[in-house]
C-alpha cells in the first residue's frame, strides 16, 4: 500500500527548523497552547548538551504530504541506563505532532517502533522527553 505521506530524517538545520516550527503552525491561534522555546528543543537533540547521548541515541523525523507541506513529526530515543532498568528494554518516543490523520499517526509511531526494535528495544514508552523528566 502506498502512503500519501513521506518521512524524512532530520539531518540538517533546514529540517530541524521544520521539526521545531510545525507545532507553531498547527496551534496558531490556540490561546491555550504554550510554545516551548526553540533553544530548549534544540538542546534535547544536541549531544554536547544532553548527557543521555553518552549511552544512547535519538532520531527525529518530519512527515510531508504530497504537496510537500510538513504535516507531522516525531522523535525516538533510548539510553541504555534507563532502557535496561525496566523488565524489558524500553525506548521512548515523543515530540509527536501531526494533522488529524490516523494513517499519518500510524506511520510516525511505526517508524519510531521499528527504529527502536532495530536497536534491541522490546517496548516503547511515550510521550516522553529524551532528557530529564522535569
Amino acid at each position: 500500500m502506498s502512503s500519501k505521506y513521506t518521512l524524512r530524517e532530520v539531518t540538517n538545520a533546514s529540517l530541524e527548523r521544520e521539526f521545531i516550527d510545525l507545532p507553531k503552525r498547527l496551534y496558531e491561534g490556540n490561546r491555550y497552547w504554550v510554545c516551548p522555546m526553540d533553544s530548549d528543543i534544540k538542546a534535547v537533540f544536541d549531544p554536547t548538551r544532553n548527557k543521555l547521548y553518552a549511552d544512547g541515541e535519538a532520531i527525529r523525523w518530519v512527515a510531508y504530504n504530497d504537496k510537500g507541506e510538513v504535516v507531522g513529526r516525531i522523535a525516538a530515543f533510548y539510553d541504555n541506563e534507563h532502557a535496561y532498568s525496566y523488565e524489558q528494554p524500553t525506548g521512548g518516543c515523543g515530540f509527536f505532532e501531526a494533522i488529524d490523520d490516523q494513517e499519518l499517526a500510524n506511520m510516525l509511531f511505526d517508524a519510531s517502533r521499528e527504529w527502536l526494535v532495530a536497536r534491541g528495544m522490546e517496548a516503547m514508552d511515550g510521550p516522553v522527553n529524551f532528557g530529564s523528566r522535569d
